[in-house]
């Protein structure tokens, strides 16, 4: 099989790349990048030379590029990763992850329907849906009414309308995921987990929102791309399924546990400004996923938190060209 993995220089793209090679040895993978700030060929690195995957620079809001590329490719399968993602960027830019993150969409949603596709896979989050008290027993389920709070959670819900009206209108074979939050290798570090990590191995501040209750659930990126990869082989055309193992944590206790695994001390936590429009807590239901397509997260939180961590130590020549590449600071809102 042919597939057009796009946003594949980015963390969960490439860690998705890598996963389809190793369990598809026969398949071949087109790895579209726009190669923006958080994109980064070193993710890549070791995957053309099996003579199986082939990097393309491109933008999945160039619709003539997008349907020559499939054209050239045969492409059979698209998995779209490509998306402008750190909420707080999109406070102060929210225009650009409604060009990337909705009309972009919709321009390969469009190339893929001319070029004949036979799927078209879209990644979405848990944060279309809005956010949970801190107190709630509720979860979102797939049918859970979308409510968006900010302006990169209204663009993804945006993206996934247009995914779907392709499928109710033009009958596009789509399927779409929506996953909670993800960490491990390869993630670009103004993201929690690795922003927490490298700075604590530098010996730096780390700045925790002052709302540091507020939690999230998390994922494994590699628990993840088994999900996607359950929903490609099994999934049902036309629906969504959420990607979720139930485990939450505060951005207090990932602070915690990244200086209790790095060796660093308390002193180092420093309290910031709350961005705008910060969500209080995500929790999905994934009992769907589980039921119909037998998929199970594999990686437990501890476990995973400690690989990730280690990983983080052991490649400082990763993630040491990548400083001072995002385009954002914590607290710009504050001095806006």
């Amino acid at each position: 099989m042919r597939l057009l993995v796009t946003g594949a220089a980015g963390f969960i793209g490439s860690n998705f790349c890598r996963h389809w090679l190793e369990a598809h040895p026969d398949d071949e993978v087109t790895a579209l990048d726009a190669l923006t700030y958080a994109g980064n060929l070193a993710n890549l690195a070791g995957l053309e030379e099996t003579g199986r995957l082939r990097f393309v620079k491109g933008d999945i809001g160039d619709l003539p590029a997008m349907e020559r590329l499939l054209g050239e490719t045969g492409g059979e399968v698209v998995v779209n990763f490509a998306a402008e993602s750190h909420n707080s960027l999109a406070v102060l830019d929210p225009a650009l992850f409604l060009r990337t993150n909705v009309l972009g969409t919709q321009a390969l949603c469009e190339a893929s329907r001319r070029a004949g596709v036979a799927r078209f896979h879209h990644i979405s989050t848990c944060e279309v849906y809005g956010d949970l008290p801190l107190d709630s027993e509720d979860s979102f389920h797939e049918e859970s009414p979308y409510r968006p709070r900010t302006p990169y959670n209204a663009s993804k819900a945006g993206a996934d309308h247009v995914v779907r009206s392709y499928f109710e209108t033009f009958g596009l074979p789509v399927t779409i995921t929506n996953c909670c939050n993800n960490y491990g290798p390869y993630q670009f570090p103004e993201k929690v987990i690795p922003l927490f990590t490298t700075r604590a191995l530098k010996g730096e501040p780390l700045p925790v929102y002052a709302s540091s209750e507020n939690r999230r659930e998390w994922v494994h990126v590699l628990d993840h791309c088994r999900a996607v990869e359950a929903v490609l082989e099994r999934g049902s055309l036309g629906e969504t399924y959420n990607v979720g193992t139930g485990r939450e944590a505060s951005v207090s206790e990932l602070a915690s546990g990244i200086l209790a695994r790095t060796g660093r001390p308390a002193s180092l936590l420093q309290t910031v400004p709350d961005r705008p429009g910060h969500d209080r807590r995500y929790l999905l239901d994934s009992g769907k996923i589980r039921r119909q397509l037998g998929w199970e997260p594999r990686v437990g939180f501890e476990e995973g938190l400690d690989e990730t961590v280690a990983w983080y130590e052991e490649n400082e020549a990763w993630w040491r060209p990548l400083e001072g590449r995002s385009p954002v600071a914590e607290t710009a809102w504050a001095e806006r």
